[in-house]
């Protein structure tokens, strides 16, 4: 026997993770896994080059780079109200005073623009000359456009940069001008020097001077190259030391030095260029309007309106200043530098994945929930000659696997033995490694079972054991777990297992903790000897029923073009089951019959019928005949199809039983089924080979991962409700809820690794981002950025994308690195993560390799806009908007006729109260995107955009604020304090406008919640009695089929409208809240002003409970 060979009762061999690690780096990569012509695609995948940010450029670290950059000059798109696009030359001028262009049909004194005169810089295509000419301008990148907002009239210069860094580096440069008008005319940025003239700039200088002193060991201001490499990258651990030294070695070529030692100012200088992010940069300066650093105020400003976190105190953005900010001067005046806003930025504070809601309800029955499954992981090559080693079970428990397959056969000497087939024909393919015990795997089993997490363990046993050896197998289940394993006729009188009558639903999650449930056959009731037969389904593709004879393929392997005919259904094969191990199974597996035996009672036709394509969900499924909590397993073809042509079918049996599907058998690789398609369909338990990594892998691991990882997530509420209404492959998938858009900005990428399986070119790499959406069918979308040509590691990306979800709670978002520039492997990193858990705002992407490991300092840097309305906040034409009061063309949704008169009258009562919702939630919302647009803004815009633009009009010619925020019933309102423009006086209407209607959403969104609550829980006193009813009615067949479908549809939008118009209340509580601290920043306030409201915030996490100080 060699080293490392797992015997009897031996633990798993030091080298197996190495093993599984090495399959994982050997598999091929897959850069997309949408594969569906069907499937929308935002952008096709052909390579395209952004030439933004070259490594062979200068990095901008400064308003001095920017101001400098502007000097130099650069060719901008000049966009004309008359629709026309010209191409111009744009200066600054050398002191700073005003703007030139060339050509131009204008005299030299003509084609110039003040700086004295510029207002304001708004990023984006916001201003009437864009909006009004959409057409013309869709082409023209919203990234690289931004205007310059000029004049007493506040006319628009509107441009557009060849790219987004160069728009930035202009918006940035004329912000700083703005925000430091003595730098106007000078010629200099204010201070000693370029780059030194800002608080946060000076700061950064000191804090490097003082690094630099700590490693100067004699004081004379230089060090050696050695001590000056080691130092940035202590100081910026993702820096690569090559790179360092050869910034080094340049500078000292550039000043034809004779040594290698650094002095401080090139210690700072390469600093400077090597470490600081643009992306961050430009981030920082547009939220402190030049100064380059971040006080508590202007933290908490950026908390509440870009990171969406509500009741942020001062006292919490002092603590974040102190754990980020690395000078000590900073710590000690409580600002925030762009190091410490570049930490803060990569931090886990502003991750993606949200923590906070990675906990859900654990005590609703097991069949409400998605359970992580693994099939035949003990199993390290293929399905039918794999070796079994224990590595692969340990760590399918580790990553939160809650239910895990073991395959048992007969041993030697009486011992059941691990493994799919342990034959004399079969032992030569592994002759120098012992098999493996059972007693060994369930050691090992229950050593890991409750270490990553408490919740219950599912063992699903397939065992083809003759008698004897299955007494062994009992023997050993109860001798290795002990008190752990659950066993029927101990615990059926603490949970309420009805032996011998009809099962119960499952007991739940919480309830059955630290316990191991046994799943296999089991003998039926009336079998009272000590052993007995059972049937032991085809559990292959096919499995017989109505699929027999029909020609499919595998689901998501259409493009291999492998077609299998469903075999007709099999004898069932009879198995010797022995009494000691039935009672130990505490769910019982059944096969595909089940479920054709539930869809013909709900048909009242032979299982052979064809599923309906109807939509309903009837009320509540009929229990199963079985006297015994049943799981059944399904085929992958099989439950794809299933899941394919009667989804709501599949989720009426989900709700009280479990099912399971299987990988096929053709998948000798161990390769993975795509889990989403089934997920649609109600099925709680996808077995996947989790030795195997890839797409199908990262998107279970999302899935998940957003419970915290305890292998239990709570399956969409219309699977779970008595009574609902849901269609998987309709646009409006649950009726009565909008679609969700989601818009993500794909900003920068940083340390990107070449793929690690490549042929590469080079060092260089050229990667782009794919993004994946991945849910029910109207939701799967993919798009792309484009590739950024001999970018290195740190790309420049500044694109942005928009999905439509009409199912969050399904959906799933994937991060996909390629390289561009590849032989053989394009893979670098991904990153998946549910709908659900989202965060808005700027945020950093962990990217992870192909088998789920962090990639050291990889990362996307992104911003996360969620809106409920279509066009994700993309510009709107004027004409498009609806205006305020105008209801003539809005959609109100209705409830359906059931034919059964005592219902109708029911639900009739619902409509009014069911417009009066819509109305109180599309005021409000028009009322604010009424306000955006006259502010020159998109609907996606920050409110504090909107008031820092209206600040900016207000200010009178004394600095002093042509209007105050003034509390009216704890309202935020704004009041004139003089004379103001006509066009300052419609933007002061529209706020106020907004503020109405935000109120009158408060205060009556409840009130009318309840009734249409009222009239739901009125509809549910019928639900029992719904066919009595029809029958009354004399309503038969195909009409009292469209009677129920109507009553669940009736159930679902009220809930739907209910759960909307809760939402639609938090959102404008936070949109009050919002407008009262940008007021608050921009300096529309009184100093004695007391800030406090006293309408109730509830239903949204991190909600205040009274609004609290604002």
């Amino acid at each position: 026997m060699s080293d490392g060979t797992c015997g009897d009762g031996v633990l798993p061999s030091p080298d197996s993770e190495i093993l599984l690690l090495e399959a994982v780096k050997a598999a091929p990569r897959r850069s997309s896994i949408i594969k569906d012509p069907a499937v929308k695609v935002g952008s096709s995948r052909k390579k395209t080059v952004s030439f933004s940010s070259m490594p062979s450029e200068r990095k901008v670290s400064s308003a001095a780079d920017c101001l400098a950059f502007m000097q130099g000059g650069c060719e901008l798109k000049k966009v004309r109200p008359n629709a026309r696009v010209y191409c111009r030359f744009y200066t600054l001028d050398p002191d700073m005073s005003c703007l030139r262009w060339e050509p131009s049909k204008k005299d030299g004194d003509r084609a110039r623009l003040d700086i004295a005169a510029v207002r304001e810089v708004r990023t984006g295509k916001s201003t009437e000359t864009f909006l009004h000419n959409n057409p013309i301008t869709e082409s023209l990148a919203e990234e690289a456009a931004f205007s310059i907002i000029h004049g007493d009239e506040y006319q628009s210069l509107d441009l557009v940069a060849l790219s987004a860094d160069v728009a930035n580096i202009w918006v940035t440069g004329l912000r700083y001008l703005l925000s430091h008008p003595g730098a106007v005319g000078a010629g200099l940025v204010e201070g000693v020097g370029a780059g030194e003239g800002t608080p946060g700039s000076k700061m950064r200088q000191d804090w490097l001077a003082a690094e630099f002193s700590k490693v100067d060991e004699d004081g004379y201001g230089i060090v050696p190259e050695d001590t000056a490499v080691a130092t940035i990258c202590k100081l910026c651990p993702s820096i690569k030391e090559t790179k360092v030294r050869q910034r080094f070695k340049e500078i000292q070529r550039s000043k034809e030095k004779l040594t290698s030692h650094v002095l401080l100012d090139e210690f700072q200088e390469a600093y400077a260029e090597l470490c600081t992010r643009p992306d961050a940069y430009f981030l920082l300066v547009q939220l402190t309007k030049g100064r380059e650093c971040l006080d508590a105020q202007d933290l908490r400003l950026f908390l509440e309106t870009e990171q969406g976190l509500t009741l942020t105190k001062v006292e919490d953005c002092l603590e974040v200043l102190r754990r980020f900010e690395p000078s000590e001067q900073g710590r000690e005046l409580g600002l925030l530098g762009l190091d410490g806003f570049t930490r803060y930025l990569q931090s886990s504070e502003c991750q993606l994945f949200d923590q906070q809601h990675a906990r859900q309800d654990m005590t609703l029955p097991l069949a409400h929930y998605y359970i992580s499954s693994s099939y035949r992981s003990y199993l390290l090559d293929d399905q039918v000659h794999g070796r079994a080693d224990l590595g692969g079970l340990t760590l399918a428990l580790r990553a939160g696997c809650r239910c895990l397959e073991l395959g048992v056969t007969d041993g030697p000497e009486g011992e059941p033995l691990l493994g799919v087939e342990h034959g004399p024909d079969s032992r030569h393919h592994h002759h120098h490694r012992a098999p493996i015990t059972l007693r060994s795997a369930l050691d090992a089993v229950n050593k890991h079972a409750f270490l990553a997490t408490s919740f219950p363990l599912l063992l699903y046993l397939c065992q083809h054991c003759s008698p004897a050896q299955q007494r062994a197998l009992a023997q050993h289940l109860r001798g290795v777990f002990g008190a752990r394993l659950y066993t029927p006729e101990v615990s059926s009188a603490g949970l309420g297992l009805a032996l011998g009558g009809q099962a119960p639903s499952l007991p739940s999650p919480e309830q059955l903790k630290g316990r191991v449930l046994v799943v296999g056959k089991k003998l039926p009731p009336e079998e009272e000897g000590s052993e007995g037969e059972v049937s032991e389904e085809d559990e292959e593709i096919g499995g017989g029923g109505p699929l027999a004879g029909r020609r499919m393929t595998i689901p998501g392997e259409e493009d291999l073009g492998m077609v299998l005919v469903v075999p007709p259904p099999p004898q069932p094969r009879r198995l010797r089951l022995r009494r000691e191990l039935s009672d130990l199974v505490a769910i019982a597996r059944t096969g595909s019959r089940s479920f054709y035996s539930y869809r013909s009672t709900l048909q009242q036709a032979p299982p052979q019928t064809p599923p309906g394509s109807g939509p309903s969900t009837p009320a509540m499924p009929p229990a199963p005949e079985n006297p015994y909590w049943t799981l059944c397993s399904l085929g992958e073809g099989e439950a794809g199809r299933l899941a394919n042509e009667s989804p709501e079918e599949l989720v009426g049996f989900t709700k009280r039983c479990l099912a399971r599907v299987r990988p096929s058998a053709v998948r000798l690789d161990s390769s993975n089924p795509n889990p989403q398609g089934y997920w649609r369909g109600g099925v709680q338990l996808v077995a996947l080979n989790q030795q195997t990594p890839g797409a199908m892998l990262d998107l279970h691991r999302a899935r998940f991962a957003q419970n915290g990882g305890c292998g239990y997530v709570l399956r969409p509420a219309v699977m779970r409700d008595e009574v609902s209404y849901f269609s998987a492959h309709t646009h409006g998938c649950v009726p009565g809820v909008p679609p969700q858009t989601l818009r993500v900005k794909v900003i920068s990428a940083q340390s990107l690794p070449k793929p690690q399986g490549s042929g590469a070119k080079g060092e260089v790499i050229e990667p782009y981002v794919v993004l994946e959406l991945h849910g029910v069918p109207a939701d799967c979308a993919e798009q792309r950025t484009r590739t950024a040509a001999q970018n290195q590691d740190h790309p420049l990306f500044d694109e942005t994308f928009e999905f439509q979800v009409n199912m969050p709670e399904l959906a799933l978002l994937r991060f996909v690195v390629l390289d561009d520039d590849y032989i053989g492997d394009d893979f670098i990193g991904q990153y998946t993560v549910a709908f659900e858990c989202l965060q808005s705002g700027y945020r950093t992407v962990p990217l992870l390799g192909l088998s789920g490991e962090p990639l050291p300092h990889a990362s996307l840097l992104v911003h996360v806009a969620i809106t409920n309305r279509p066009g994700g906040g993309k510009a709107q034409r004027r004409g498009l908007s609806v205006r305020r009061g105008v209801r003539r063309n809005r959609e109100y949704i209705t409830l359906r006729s059931t034919g059964i008169r005592v219902l109708d009258e029911t639900f009739r009562i619902a409509n009014g109260h069911l417009r009066e919702a819509t109305d109180l939630r599309e005021d409000a919302l028009n009322a604010t995107v009424a306000f955006k647009e006259l502010c020159g803004l998109p609907l996606v815009a920050k409110l504090k955009q909107c008031i820092q633009s209206l600040a900016t009009r207000l200010q009178g010619p004394d600095g002093l604020p042509g209007a105050i925020l003034t509390l009216k019933e704890g309202y935020p309102c704004l009041e004139a304090m003089g004379s103001i423009s006509d066009a300052t006086r419609k933007l002061l209407n529209a706020y106020s406008a907004m503020i109405s209607e935000n109120r009158q959403l408060i205060e009556n969104a409840e009130a009318v919640q309840e009734m249409i609550a009222q009239v739901q829980r009125e509809g549910m006193v019928y639900h029992e009695d719904l066919p009595k009813l029809g029958e009354k009615e004399g309503l038969k067949g195909h009409k009292q089929s469209k009677a129920v479908e109507s009553f669940t549809w009736n159930i679902t939008v009220l809930k739907g409208q209910c759960d909307l118009l809760r939402s639609a209340k938090a959102e404008s509580q936070d949109t009050l809240r919002q407008l009262a601290l940008a007021c608050e920043a921009s300096g529309l306030t009184t100093p004695t002003e007391p800030h406090h409201t006293s309408h109730n915030a509830s239903g949204r996490r991190g909600s205040t409970h009274s609004n609290g100080r604002i």
